[in-house]
């Protein structure tokens, strides 16, 4: 009659070890497609337009901040040598091919944020960003990789 105290001593035990540390790296991404938004808008996706369209005042201006938008935070505070940040992308006009943006991290830095983004002339000439995939990368090697859905 006394198996009941196991399970009640077990189960915050499992919770306890089933909740994960954070991600080493997380990728968030922002598409801006037109120039005006809707006034119904969920407040944070209309600041994150304000944001990215902050200093273009003309039509031309704000045309030229459209595209795709990266923000990459990475939490390594177990590497401590020299690293960076590999961002590789594929748009729709380019066909296969893969085109490549870094981020430097110096020695010592563990946790950090960079952005990467896809926009003005690249955005117009190159179409849509279909495929993405970001690597943190330290002392050569491999640290954490994150990649959208349709990325091979």
């Amino acid at each position: 009659m006394k198996f009941w105290k196991l399970p009640v001593l077990l189960a915050p035990l499992l919770a306890l070890f089933s909740c994960g540390g954070s991600q080493v790296l997380e990728v968030r991404p922002v598409h801006l497609r037109e120039i005006g938004g809707d006034d119904g808008d969920d407040p944070m996706i209309r600041g994150e337009r304000l944001r990215r369209m902050h200093g273009a005042i003309s039509v031309a201006e704000q045309g030229e901040k459209l595209g795709y938008y990266y923000t990459v935070l990475w939490d390594d505070s177990a590497g401590s040598g020299a690293g960076e940040v590999v961002f590789e992308f594929q748009q729709g006009a380019t066909g296969s091919r893969v085109k490549r943006m870094t981020h430097k991290i110096p020695a010592g830095e563990g946790a950090g944020k960079a952005e990467f983004s896809v926009i003005g002339e690249d955005y117009r000439k190159g179409g849509r960003v279909l495929a993405w995939r970001c690597r943190l990368i330290r002392d050569g090697r491999e640290v954490a990789s994150r990649q959208s859905y349709l990325w091979q």
